[in-house]
């Protein structure tokens, strides 16, 4: 298929990205700055001549790479000499085998929970956020921006600080003030907008089109084909830290849906490459009740998502218009999945349930991904009996909020062993 030219590019490097492919025409485009297809509208996402022929040795390559997700280089749009770029360096983060979990769920067949807390900025937008930075090079922008519900905030302010870029982010006005701290920390502009997440979008959209966004990369809108890929690394790692196999089941927050429908394009090109057994699996999508257009549209046997106006604690998922959505319901019913939700309680139980058996403090994202992987359980829809891995994407400590009502000291004592017992603390 012919190959058409994206308007002011010139040609760039970006390994082995090819170009620009339309996800629902599959026009091609030379790769550039755009994001919607010049002939339907469609999302773009990039398109690869990867490398074929070799398996093994293209394990051994990627197993002798960096400790982050450089490793897999020759699988992403980036520069063979990437690694050497100032960079957060994000990636290979522990995949943890919850046997405790597992024992409280009923889980037998083998429960991990892909555990992104441990990423520069404490999310697993250091992943996409990374891709990104390497497209803003390659097209000559010099300011990195986004719309964030807050850990791409924090993500693109630290990475543009660590790779020489000026940064301005913009955020719904009423976020989580530990995510708002952590944003503004890295001396960039941040900048509040009077709405929610939805209207954010809106207005860095209009700000693209204005000569006040010459020069400015935004991550998730004109660089969005790029950012995107990053969350391929999470499949990638999971598969290697499994021993190069496929899990049976995963369960992924959705918010914008993006995550969930690169986790399964990654999952797709390890088959491709022999780098893995080809064999059925299950992708489950979890979202919050207060914010469930993609889990109310699988129920309701739609294709369409119909956008709902945010109410939940978990705001990082609180997108009510997300542009993947349409996607995740394809991928669920593929698999035969599904796409479920939490209330709050249940959000801020299954936080709890996380930290007390496997020590992980999840935020309000983990909380949703784990409620909605016990409510899958009880239903019967996950098979406790099939390996099964459930992401947690981001740190507790950003979403102190959900919990603090309802956890602090177990007693406040006097400073003596009398006291310590009538509190009935030695039992």
């Amino acid at each position: 298929m012919a190959v058409q030219a994206a308007e002011s590019t010139t040609t760039v490097s970006l390994g082995p990205a090819a170009a620009l492919s339309c996800r629902e025409c599959g026009t091609r485009f030379a790769l550039g700055p755009i994001f919607a297809c010049q002939e339907c509208f469609g999302p773009l996402e990039v398109a690869y001549d990867l490398p074929s022929g070799d398996p093994e040795g293209l394990k051994k390559q990627i197993e002798a790479g960096p400790d982050n997700i450089w490793r897999y280089a020759p699988l992403l749009p980036v520069p063979a000499d990437v690694a050497d770029k100032p960079n957060l360096n994000p990636g290979f983060t522990k995949l943890v085998k919850a046997d405790r979990l597992a024992a409280e769920l009923g889980v037998t067949g083998g429960l991990y929970v892909k555990d992104d807390s441990g990423n520069p900025t404490h999310s697993f937008k250091d992943r996409v956020v990374a891709i990104a930075v390497e497209a803003a090079r390659a097209f000559g922008f010099t300011t990195l921006s986004c719309s964030s519900t807050g850990n791409l905030a924090g993500a693109v302010g630290a990475a543009a600080r660590r790779a020489g870029f000026k940064s301005c982010v913009f955020i719904p006005h009423d976020l989580e003030a530990g995510k708002v701290v952590m944003a503004a920390v890295y001396g960039g502009d941040l900048v509040g907008i009077e709405g929610n997440y939805d209207d954010v979008n809106r207005f860095c959209s209009e700000l693209i089109g204005d000569p006040l966004g010459e020069g400015w990369g935004f991550v998730n809108v004109n660089l969005r084909p790029y950012y995107g890929e990053g969350s391929k690394t999470l499949a990638y790692e999971i598969c290697e830290q499994l021993g190069w196999e496929l899990p049976d089941q995963l369960v992924i927050p959705i918010a914008s849906g993006s995550q969930l429908t690169k986790i399964d394009k990654g999952l797709k090109e390890l088959i491709k490459l022999g780098l893995v057994e080809d064999k059925p699996y299950k992708i489950f999508g979890a979202q919050a009740e207060g914010c469930s257009p993609v889990s109310t549209a699988f129920k309701a046997g739609h294709d369409v998502v119909r956008p709902q106006k945010p109410n939940t604690i978990a705001k990082s998922l609180a997108i009510g218009n997300p542009a993947d959505g349409p996607y995740v319901l394809d991928i669920a019913r593929r698999t035969g999945g599904a796409v479920e939700d939490v209330n709050d309680e249940q959000v801020v139980e299954a936080i709890k349930l996380l930290a007390r058996t496997e020590g992980i403090f999840a935020e309000t994202a983990g909380g949703v991904t784990v409620g909605v992987t016990k409510k899958l359980i009880e239903n019967g829809q996950i098979d406790p009996a099939k390996s099964l891995v459930v992401l947690n994407t981001g740190d507790g400590l950003k979403t102190l909020d959900a919990v603090a009502p309802t956890t602090g000291p177990t007693a406040t004592i006097r400073p003596s062993l009398d006291a310590f017992r009538e509190a009935g603390l030695d039992k």
